[in-house]
C-alpha cells in the first residue's frame, strides 16, 4: 500500500481537481492525506478572517473525513503565499509529516498567484524534504524525494487561456459520487463563488468540468494529471500504477 499526499493552496481545491482519483485510491486501501497551504481565509464577504479561516478549516477537516483522511493545514496567508525560504520550510515540514510515496499538487500554471506558489514550493519542498541539514521541525526527513504529480488548472487553461493538456488521467466514474460529497462539504463556499467568480453553481461548476475532461478522454467524468520527471524526481509511474484499471492514457486535443 501506498502513502498519497494531496496539497493545494486553499480549501476546496483538492475537490474540484483530485477528489474523485483520491477515492478510488482510498477504496484500494491507499493512506490519503490532504493538505492546504492556506485556511482560504480571504474567501468571504460576510466574516473576518479568522471566523472565515476556522470555518474553511472545518470544512476541510469535514471533506477528508468522507475518504478517512487526515487533513493539515500550514497556515500559511490566503493570497500571501510565495516562493520563499519561510513558506518552502513550512510546506517541506507538512511532506514530512505526510511521508507520502507519491505527491499531487497544483498546477504550475493557473489562475490564481497562490495555486501558482503551491506548486512551486511543493516541488522544491519534494526535493528539500529529503535533506536531512534542511531543518523545518519536528518531522524526519524523508528517506527519498516522492514521486510529484500536478493536477489540471481550474478551467483546463493557463491565465493566458493555453490549454494545458493532461499526461494521462483517471477515469473517476468511481469516486464521483464521493467527491461531490466533499466539495458539498465547503457550505461556505457557495455564496462566495457566486460573488467573486460569477458562478451562481459551485458543484455544477464542478461536474461540468469533470465531464468536459472526461470527453478529452474518452470517459463519462475524468481528472488529468502530468508527472514531474526532472532530475532527480522519481520518473517510474507510480500514481498511474497505482490507479490500475482507472487509468486512462489517450488525450483529445481538441478544444474544450
Amino acid at each position: 500500500m501506498a502513502a498519497i499526499l494531496a496539497v493545494h493552496a486553499h480549501p476546496d481545491d483538492i475537490e474540484h481537481l483530485a477528489a474523485g482519483s483520491l477515492a478510488i485510491l482510498a477504496a484500494k486501501g491507499h493512506t490519503i492525506r490532504i493538505a492546504t497551504l492556506t485556511a482560504g481565509e480571504c474567501g468571504s464577504a460576510s466574516t473576518d478572517l479568522a471566523d472565515t479561516g476556522r470555518i474553511r478549516k472545518a470544512e476541510a477537516a469535514a471533506a477528508a473525513s468522507l475518504l478517512g483522511a487526515d487533513y493539515r493545514c500550514a497556515d500559511l496567508p490566503d493570497l500571501g503565499v510565495f516562493n520563499d525560504d519561510r513558506c518552502r520550510r513550512a510546506v517541506t515540514e507538512l511532506i514530512r509529516w505526510a511521508r507520502p510515496d507519491v505527491v499531487i499538487t497544483a498546477s504550475p500554471a493557473d489562475y490564481h498567484p497562490d495555486h501558482e506558489a503551491a506548486s512551486q514550493l511543493v516541488r522544491d519542498a519534494c526535493f528539500a524534504a529529503s535533506v536531512p541539514n534542511y531543518r523545518t521541525g519536528p518531522a524526519m526527513a524523508l528517506e527519498a524525494i516522492p514521486h510529484l504529480y500536478f493536477m489540471d488548472p481550474i478551467g483546463g487553461r493557463d491565465r493566458e487561456g493555453r490549454r494545458v493538456v493532461a499526461d494521462f488521467a483517471a477515469d473517476i466514474a468511481a469516486g464521483f459520487a464521493l467527491k461531490a460529497q466533499m466539495l458539498s462539504a465547503h457550505v461556505s463556499q457557495a455564496d462566495w463563488v457566486a460573488r467573486q467568480h460569477g458562478i451562481d453553481d459551485h458543484l455544477g461548476s464542478m461536474q461540468a468540468w469533470s465531464r468536459r475532461r472526461g470527453r478529452d478522454f474518452g470517459v463519462a467524468v475524468a481528472e488529468g494529471f502530468r508527472q514531474y520527471r526532472h532530475e532527480p524526481y522519481p520518473k517510474t509511474p507510480r500514481l498511474q500504477d497505482l490507479l490500475g484499471e482507472a487509468l486512462v492514457m489517450a488525450a483529445s486535443h481538441g478544444p474544450p
